[in-house]
Order: C-alpha cells, then sequence, then structure tokens
C-alpha cells in the first residue's frame, strides 16, 4: 500500500475557492467608489499611505498574536520579494488608481483596469513563454480598440476625460500584472499569507508615501478638512478592501490559475459603474457602454481561450515547483 508522502497533495476545495472569488469579485468593484470619497478630502496617494499602513499593521499584529508559528522573522530573500510584490501591486497598481480618480470617474477607472488579463497575457508571453493563440492576440487588438473608443478623442459630458488621469490608470494594471506574475512565478514570500500580506501592504504605504512627496501632497494637505464621509470611505478600504480582498487575491495566485484570477476583471467595472452611477451620480454615455462592451468581451475571449489551453488547470505556484527545463526558471516579472 503506497505510503502518504506518495499521494498528490488535495487541492484547495471548491467552497474556498468561489467564497474568495466572491471577496474580489464584489469587494473590489466597491472600492473604487470607496476610493472616490476617500480622496474627496485626502489626497490620494496619502490616502493610500495611510489605508495600507493601517491595514499592514493591523494584520501584521493579528497574525502574530493568534498564530505563534508566524512568529519567525522573514528571510532577507521573503522581506525582499514581499517589498517588490507590495510595490507593484500596491505602491503602483492601486496606488496610481487612487490617483488616476482625482479627474476620472470611478467606473471609467474601473474600465481600464478591467484590461487586466490582457496585460496578463502580453506579459505572460513575454517573460514566461506561454502560448499567445492567434484568438487572444485578436482579443488582445479588440481590448486595446475598445480603450482607444472609450478614451479617445475626448468629447463631452460623459466622453470628457483628463488625459493624465487616463495615462495612470492605464499604466496602474501594468504594475498589478506584474507584481501578480511575479507573486505566483518567483516571490518567496513568507508562509503565512497574512503576514506575506501585511509586509507587502507595508511596503506599498512606504512606496506611495514617497509618490506622495514627488507630487507635494503633504505641502497642500489640511489634516482639519477631513470629512467624516472620507474617513469612513479610509475605514471600508481598510477592513474590506486591504485586509479581506487583498488577502483573499494573495491566496488565490497561490492556489488557482491567473486565468480564473483574472476573470475578476469583467465584474469589477460592472460593480464600480453601478454603484458610481448610484452614489456619485456619474454619468454614462453610449459610446462608454459600447467601449465597455467590447474591452469585457476581448477580457471574456482571452481568459476564456487562456483556461482551454490547459487541459488540467493547475495553481501557478505549483506549476512553479516543477524543473527548469518546463520553462519556468526563466521569468523575468
Amino acid at each position: 500500500m503506497p505510503s502518504s508522502a506518495t499521494e498528490p497533495r488535495r487541492g484547495p476545495s471548491r467552497l474556498a475557492l468561489s467564497a474568495n472569488l466572491a471577496v474580489i469579485y464584489v469587494v473590489w468593484g466597491s472600492t473604487y467608489l470607496g476610493i472616490a470619497i476617500a480622496i474627496e478630502s485626502i489626497p490620494p496617494f496619502l490616502m493610500a499611505t495611510i489605508r495600507f499602513a493601517i491595514a499592514g499593521a493591523i494584520l501584521l499584529a493579528f497574525d502574530l498574536l493568534r498564530h505563534p508559528e508566524a512568529r519567525h522573522w522573514p528571510t532577507r530573500r521573503q522581506l525582499l520579494d514581499s517589498a517588490i510584490v507590495g510595490a507593484l501591486l500596491l505602491g503602483i497598481g492601486n496606488g496610481f488608481v487612487s490617483f488616476g480618480e482625482q479627474t476620472v470617474p470611478s467606473g471609467i477607472a474601473a474600465i481600464l483596469i478591467a484590461m487586466m488579463p490582457l496585460w496578463f497575457a502580453l506579459l505572460g508571453w513575454l517573460y514566461l513563454r506561454q502560448r499567445l493563440p492567434r484568438v487572444v492576440v485578436g482579443a488582445i487588438a479588440l481590448g486595446f480598440f475598445g480603450t482607444a473608443l472609450l478614451v479617445w478623442p475626448a468629447g463631452v459630458g460623459a466622453n470628457r476625460f483628463d488625459s493624465l488621469g487616463i495615462l495612470i490608470l492605464f499604466l496602474a494594471p501594468l504594475g498589478w500584472a506584474h507584481g501578480s506574475i511575479y507573486s505566483a512565478n518567483r516571490a518567496k514570500l513568507p508562509p503565512s499569507a497574512l503576514t506575506a500580506s501585511a509586509l507587502q501592504m507595508l511596503a506599498g504605504a512606504g512606496v506611495t508615501l514617497v509618490e506622495a512627496f514627488i507630487v507635494s501632497e503633504p505641502s497642500r494637505f489640511d489634516p482639519s478638512g477631513i470629512s467624516m464621509e472620507s474617513v469612513l470611505a479610509i475605514a471600508y478600504l481598510v477592513v474590506f478592501g486591504s485586509m479581506l480582498a487583498y488577502t483573499a487575491y494573495g491566496w488565490l495566485l497561490k492556489n488557482a490559475p491567473l486565468s480564473l484570477v483574472g476573470t475578476y476583471a469583467y465584474v469589477n467595472p460592472v460593480v464600480a459603474v453601478a454603484l458610481g452611477g448610484v452614489f456619485l451620480h456619474e454619468g454614462v454615455s453610449a459610446r462608454t457602454i459600447v467601449a465597455a462592451a467590447i474591452i469585457l468581451v476581448a477580457v471574456a475571449i482571452i481568459v476564456t481561450a487562456r483556461a482551454r489551453l490547459a487541459a488540467t488547470p493547475e495553481p501557478a505556484a505549483a506549476v512553479n515547483a516543477r524543473e527548469p527545463a518546463e520553462g519556468r526558471s526563466g521569468a523575468r516579472a
């Protein structure tokens, strides 16, 4: 009778996968509204710094107090990789979203961030030598066409967007995609998911603080002008957007295929546009609806095609554990 050591390791349960996906589907869709409210009276990079510093400190303290096994000081490699992932995912990915939402409606921001699977496909091909079938190439082109239709040429009313804000929001997914690929395929993170998330948040807070000084936010920030709405929005972002959803995302990166994780990108915009319209009265033009539909169709094609490429989908972390001959050792994300 074979020993238990030779038995394949069981993957996560379907319930765990569904629960974590539901969190990033709904909660992250609502964070665009939370960010828009929070930055009404707090500069965006400083707001992100406060959010990530509080969430990271709480998560780290909770993990150390409740789980004695997490009290081992991370290795130098684990600290470095946590800092890299946090800088890319939060310092650039989320920090740029906060900055872009100063001048771009939250729903439009969510639609632009929905292009994440396009970047996953391109960067997966560039860094990991993953296949890029013709249908995916066509979908990538379709997605960029939808983006061009959404933001250019700028019109009036609901179609009038700030160029700098659009550029920043176009760059944000690049940071997030790099951080996700690095986390899933190369990073050596602390074994405790909570500690890993906490260190990434603290690193992200450090990066957004530097960004705040670069754009001179501290010199024009008046703490006495912070509204109660912004305080409540930050509290929501800390508890639900960072502590809950970000930890769920980190868990999914280690336990589910990137093609499945990336499906949040075409659920979040629907939630964000709906909430922005109801609570912020953001206008949505016919062109915006058509462009969003084109982008989401492109995303759906990419996610579906990439999922079919794998006969037996595996977590990215499991693929990374294979022998170098299988091509993962060359990741440079």
